[in-house]
């Protein structure tokens, strides 16, 4: 028997060798490893969301932690396994030549991860200094005397921060699941509880890598809270409900599109920011749902223009949890989570599989901004310009949002609100 459990996190696949030839056919800057990695894990993102938004109701998820989890544990994948992640993950398999490789020059998963941690740092380096919280966190937790490569160890725990713990699932499973789960609770400010329920480790599992993030941020402009008023919101079937909605007139960056509306609400420091994608009809969610491209958002995100707008928006929070190893086998990561899988690189043996891949996201939305958290569990087992008018941003029915980093591109979360009281 083979099991893996992992956490979140996304990249994209590149060749370089066919870029860098097209770069200099045209004269086109070379793109940073930082943006090849950032494409990669926003193409990832909108993609898994398109898979899970078939689902009914509200809808929140961090495709950036899941990326981070599962590309720690691309660090110990070889062969057809590795191919199949890096494709799924639109993870690079080699990254620009632009900067001087690590050590072993011949090693592009090295070069990977030794880039993919330079963004968690520096995530983490500006939440610790900004006027906002930020915080990604990660662990490995392996079988008590269970050997490891130190080579797969030390790639996690210089370039993703990874510390190993050992715990033991074959004598005490419920013990260990309680550990993990505790660690993730703190690490998401007590957001995230009970990532992993009874019985999803067992005697067979040998390792669980698990990434947490958690966000607090206050709005640059907060909204007051003597003008939050209750008032109708429109269900996607038409029924109105009331809620409590904020409202405020500022300057945010605005678009106008034919069938929605679009709005920045930035964060303290401007270095984060929540987009809001509107659809001008209540029940006009699923098919701006269905245009919600990298190549689409990029250009909708590009049109933003600062102006004053009326801007309504409803108090909400929401907890979403899923279990992600059936959508990441549709998109064709197939042998991680077989008998055939090849994590050699964990432990110089065939004899690991993906087990479970397990995801939990909470975000809260109010007067003062926004706080959110999310937590993956990958667990390893055995064998345009705007009218001339103030525009009017009224969040009265469904829509979508996202929370970016601005200065990488990074999109941190992704959700949907369909009912503020569900």
């Amino acid at each position: 028997m083979r099991a893996i459990g992992r956490t979140l996190t996304t990249l994209a696949v590149i060749m370089i060798a066919a870029n860098a030839s097209a770069t200099e056919a045209t004269n086109v800057p070379r793109r940073t490893n930082e943006q090849i990695i950032t494409e990669g894990n926003n193409k990832f993102a909108l993609e898994l969301y398109a898979r899970l938004r078939v689902g009914k109701g509200n809808l929140f998820l961090s495709p950036y932690s899941i990326s981070t989890a599962l590309g720690m544990a691309y660090a110990g994948a070889r062969s057809e396994t590795e191919s199949q992640m890096a494709e799924v993950l639109h993870f690079p398999t080699a990254v620009s030549e632009q900067v001087k490789p690590p050590a072993d020059p011949a090693s592009g998963r090295q070069r990977f991860a030794l880039e993919f941690g330079k963004i968690i740092k520096d995530l983490n380096h500006r939440g610790r200094a900004g006027g906002y919280e930020l915080e990604v966190a990660n662990a490995l937790w392996g079988q008590k005397r269970y050997r490891f490569l130190d080579e797969f160890l030390e790639t996690v725990k210089t370039n993703y921060d990874g510390q190993f713990s050992e715990v033991d699932f074959v004598k005490a499973a419920e013990d260990a699941r309680k550990t993990i789960n505790t660690w993730v609770e703190k690490e998401t400010n007590n957001k995230i509880k009970d990532l992993i329920s009874k019985g999803v480790l067992n005697s067979m599992t040998r390792l669980v890598l698990t990434n947490a993030i958690y966000f607090k941020g206050n709005w640059a402009r907060q909204f007051k809270e003597e003008r939050t008023r209750d008032a109708p919101f429109t269900l996607a079937d038409g029924r109105k409900i009331d809620v409590a909605m904020m409202n405020q007139t500022a300057e945010f960056g605005y678009i106008q599109a034919d069938t929605f509306q679009g709005l920045e609400l930035p964060y303290a420091d401007d270095e984060l920011s929540m987009i809001v994608l509107l659809p001008k009809k209540y029940d006009g969610l699923s098919e701006l749902e269905k245009t919600l491209t990298l190549d689409n958002l990029s250009q909708w995100l590009a049109k933003l223009h600062k102006r004053k707008v009326v801007v309504s928006i409803p108090r909400f929070k929401m907890t979403s949890q899923f279990s992600l190893a059936s959508v990441l086998k549709s998109l064709g990561m197939k042998n991680a989570f077989s008998a055939g899988a090849d994590f050699s690189g964990m432990n110089g043996q065939r004899n690991l599989f993906i087990s479970a891949v397990i995801h939990k996201a909470y975000v809260d939305v109010n007067e003062e901004g926004t706080e959110a958290a999310a937590a993956t569990g990958v667990t390893m087992t055995l064998t345009s310009i705007g009218p001339a008018r103030t525009p009017v941003f009224r969040a009265d029915h469904p829509f979508l949002f996202l929370i970016r980093d601005n200065n990488s591109g990074s999109i941190l979360f992704i959700g949907r609100l369909m009912n503020p009281d569900a």
